[in-house]
């Protein structure tokens, strides 16, 4: 189950990746038209779609500790998941980074 999960969030880590997916990306798909012009949406994509590949490494964590009956490393795994959720949430919140006019309010 853990595998289709792993494969989900790789494939939509290329689709961001490539620039493309805004549409995916939980919060941006609601804002106006208007509103969605204000942003980089192509930085915002490959933004997400690294984010999306280091959480599905997380996850490989997992399944190899699973598979070699390695307790501390699904520790590790589950620390860096939650590490990477937190400094995400942080970075795309603070600052203006993925703004096209970053003078603008």
């Amino acid at each position: 189950m853990i595998g289709i999960i792993i494969l989900l969030f790789v494939v939509l880590g290329i689709i961001l990746s490539n620039g493309r997916g805004s549409f995916l990306i939980a919060g941006f798909n609601t804002k106006s038209k208007e509103e969605k012009e204000k942003y980089d949406t192509i930085a915002l994509c490959k933004f997400m779609g690294k984010v999306m590949f280091a959480l599905s490494a997380s996850m490989v964590l997992w399944v190899i500790s699973e598979a070699l009956e390695i307790t501390w490393l699904f520790t590790v795994g589950l620390v860096l998941f939650i590490a990477i959720m937190i400094f995400m949430l942080i970075y795309i919140n603070t600052g203006n980074r993925f703004r096209k006019w970053k003078n603008r309010v």
